[in-house]
């Protein structure tokens, strides 16, 4: 699907005509058809429309013909099914710039986007850099977002399972170790691209853009500092435990070991008075009551020698 929007009198306008439009937003679902018929109207490389087809994309920028592509990954919820998958994952935004318009290509809907176009309405249409730059300022204001969430759900869990030990709550902060990796790279990633764009200035900013975007690339490294801090953190959480459970589980066999020493002296007793030789009193009326009382007194002083050793 694709959206023309325009700025009239400060007001976010939606129109059908790609010529009068200042942003173009392509969404899901993404067709090839209109990826051809958007190339080939706007003179931009296909690939560049496609490029935000790969999950995978890294952040970068490119130019084609005074066409300039900016890639870079921004959060999202993962709606797989599958429950060992992250919570969160990073998708890319591809951004395009042509000579007069700006456009936005999206492989999932994403809140950066959307809160771009909720803003859109105050934005100086002339001034598409600094467009750009908001974009990234959504883009890590979300990761910011995401990341005090996902800290938050963090320390539930961790409360979850210092008062339960359960398996669930351990799989869920796998899953979040998983989110904390996919943000990690990609804000290191996005941190790298928008130190190149400062750098070599391929967007030609005004002095004013370069101390924005400044802030911008502040911002990313304190998010990703944050992820780095979580991670760690939930890294020796997990560590912590794991030796707690190895811990248990030790406890619990030695117990077990214990109890299985304790039972077989009244077994080795019961089966040496059962065999089929003559052994002695076998003819007494009490037989059955002298390996008991043996049985009895024997493994009463080994638990009485047990308790005692423990004390100690």
């Amino acid at each position: 699907m694709i959206q023309y929007f325009k700025n009239i009198d400060q007001k976010t306008v939606a129109i059908e005509k790609h010529e009068d439009a200042v942003w173009v937003n392509v969404l899901p679902p993404l067709k090839n058809e209109e990826f051809t018929e958007l190339s080939g109207n706007m003179n931009i490389p296909i690939d560049f429309l496609k490029d935000s087809l790969d999950i995978d994309e890294r952040s970068r920028y490119e130019i084609d013909d005074d066409v300039k592509l900016i890639v870079i990954k921004t959060p999202t919820e993962n709606n797989s099914f599958n429950l060992s998958d992250a919570f969160y994952i990073t998708i890319p935004i591809c951004i395009i710039l042509t000579h007069n318009q700006i456009v936005t290509v999206n492989s999932f809907e994403n809140e950066a986007i959307k809160k771009f176009l909720n803003t859109f309405q105050h934005r100086n249409p002339d001034r598409m850099n600094m467009m750009v730059l908001k974009i990234f300022e959504k883009v890590t204001s979300n990761f910011q977002d995401y990341l005090k969430e996902i800290n938050t759900r963090r320390t539930s869990l961790e409360q979850k399972l210092y008062d339960s030990n359960r398996n669930e709550e351990l799989l869920q902060l796998m899953r979040i170790q998983k989110s904390f990796v996919y943000f990690i790279t990609a804000l290191r990633s996005n941190e790298l691209l928008m130190m190149k764009i400062s750098r070599t200035n391929i967007l030609k900013l005004k002095e004013e853009e370069k101390d924005f975007l400044e802030d911008l690339i502040v911002e990313t490294s304190q998010a990703l500092e944050m992820a780095n801090t979580y991670t760690n953190i939930l890294n020796s959480t997990l560590d912590a435990f794991a030796s707690i459970i190895s811990n248990n589980q030790n406890e619990v066999l030695k117990r077990l070991t214990t109890l299985t020493i304790f039972l077989s002296i009244p077994i080795l007793i019961a089966s040496i008075y059962g065999m089929n030789v003559p052994i002695p009193y076998s003819e007494s009326h009490m037989a059955f009551w002298i390996p008991v009382i043996l049985s009895a007194v024997i493994l009463a002083f080994a638990v009485w020698n047990y308790l005692k050793r423990l004390k100690r």
